[in-house]
């Protein structure tokens, strides 16, 4: 990304594909948790905000809220590039190490928190995953068809190991046999994960005192964090309504805004977004990787992000994504990133 910017590709992408604005995506603020970088992409350091924050700004960015993304794509208020920040998940990291940041700066940040996590009915089973084999040099996974055995003693297989985990657990298995093998992995390696899931995500109190944060926004991510689009649609509408009235029984307020788990193609489409409007959103976010369109005024329920995670913690990666031309090369060269 650092040669597009150097041979002027940016420049001439931000006049081609360079949206009004942007939706930020993070999950965790700090360090990465596993030494060998096994999901480090989920992270981002607070000093690396703090000097985006100050540089956008610097260049006329305004952050806004999403209830002020969605009012200014609905009235085509498109004379200032503006940008949205948002977290998943809803990580204790957001906010001892992310808060600080965001009102340093001022910049308005919304949290999407799902409720399972909370309340034990849920676990972070991909960061159990995580843990397994960063801790171990060989694992066995019982599958319909015998053992899995996955090499785990270097660095670099540990990174195939993971990724051939997550590919079994997230395509060759429905939803409910993914948590149970995972639950049993947990279990055969020593391993609480409802502990694990308490220790790193906000409790109903400490959502209650971010809440109070009147630069902070509350949003819903399904009770589960389960793929939506593997789920029948009775299962998936309770999700994603499920969450939002818990949330509210809890907090007090009904959730606004919506970001779908996993984000992908694989998890949602064009159904999700049907159930995302039936539950009321406003919002709702993917990840799709995209800049806002205006033509986005009208697909409100399906808006893509620009992902600041690990892997490109510099202001220039950022500089080369909000020129659209690492979203022109995602995406076919097609400006609208929807579902």
């Amino acid at each position: 990304m650092i040669g597009a910017r150097a041979t002027g590709l940016s420049a001439l992408s931000s006049r081609l594909f360079g949206g009004v604005g942007a939706v930020f995506m993070l999950h965790r603020i700090g360090a990465p948790q596993n030494r060998s970088g096994l999901n480090g992409f989920l992270s981002c350091e607070p000093g690396f905000l703090d000097d985006l924050f100050s540089k956008l700004k610097g260049e006329g960015w305004r952050f806004v809220s999403l209830d002020e993304v969605a009012d200014r794509l609905r009235a085509g208020h498109v004379d200032e590039r503006f940008a949205a920040v948002t977290l998943d998940d809803g990580y204790r990291d957001n906010a001892e190490q992310g808060a600080p940041v965001f009102r340093a700066h001022s910049v308005p940040y919304t949290v999407f928190v799902c409720p399972g996590f909370i309340d034990g009915d849920a676990f972070l089973w991909w960061e159990i995953a995580a843990r397994i084999i960063e801790t171990t040099e060989t694992v066995n996974v019982a599958t319909g068809g015998g053992t899995m055995t996955l090499d785990c003693a270097t660095p670099a297989r540990k990174q195939v190991a993971y990724d051939r985990l997550m590919d079994y657990l997230t395509s060759e298995v429905d939803e409910d046999t993914q948590r149970r093998l995972m639950s049993a992995l947990a279990q055969a390696h020593g391993i609480d994960a409802q502990a694990h899931c308490a220790a790193e995500i906000m409790d109903w109190d400490a959502l209650r005192t971010l809440d109070a944060d009147p630069l902070c926004t509350i949003g819903a991510h399904t009770i589960g964090h389960f793929s939506l689009k593997r789920l029948d649609r009775d299962r998936a509408r309770a999700e994603i309504e499920g969450s939002a009235h818990r949330i509210a029984e809890m907090l007090g307020t009904v959730p606004r805004h919506f970001a779908y788990p996993y984000g992908n193609a694989s998890a949602v489409g064009a159904r999700e977004v049907d159930l995302a409007r039936e539950a009321g959103f406003a919002t709702a976010v993917t990840t799709r990787h995209g800049l806002l369109q205006p033509a986005h005024a009208g697909h409100l329920l399906a808006l893509p992000r620009v992902s600041l995670n690990g892997e490109y913690q510099h202001p220039h990666y950022v500089d080369t994504m909000l020129s659209g031309f690492t979203m022109a090369l995602a995406n076919g060269g097609k400006r609208l990133v929807t579902v």
